[in-house]
């Protein structure tokens, strides 16, 4: 029987409009300390985005929305390239990357769960809560 790690995991959310508090699953942050692993997958569900949004538009247009997006796999990763938060250490990463906010992206709750693969349980839990 292989080992079981203890992982920790929060959905990405997209907020159309602040004030309607409606949003679209669009990505999953997974951290397993015991395989130092960090990860994301995502995708800018823009049909559902538009259509949520209404009328009104969107409260940021869809490319800062995906440059976002993007910051949050360069964080993931780590290095200079994710800029100052990059030189954190994986856990502290991941409290940044979750951590409340009142913005057009937003991470869901943490919860944990058991694994013995870290990336199989992220793609595993990418198609569950975003495709």
């Amino acid at each position: 029987m292989p080992a079981v790690h203890l992982f920790e995991y929060a959905t990405l959310r997209l907020v159309p409009r602040l004030e309607r508090e409606e949003f679209v699953n669009a990505g999953v942050i997974l951290y397993c300390r015991d395989q130092r692993f960090l990860g994301c997958r995502w995708l800018l569900p823009t049909e559902r985005l538009v259509a949520l949004a209404g009328a009104t538009g969107l409260d940021l247009p869809l490319a800062e929305l995906q440059a976002r997006l993007q910051a949050i796999e360069r964080i993931c990763t780590g290095g200079p390239a994710a800029g100052p938060i990059g030189q954190f250490g994986t856990a502290e990463r991941f409290r940044w990357l979750t951590a409340q906010r009142s913005t057009s992206l937003q991470a869901s709750p943490v919860h944990p769960g058991l694994c013995a693969d870290a990336l199989v349980t992220l793609e595993k839990l990418f198609a569950q809560l975003v495709l």
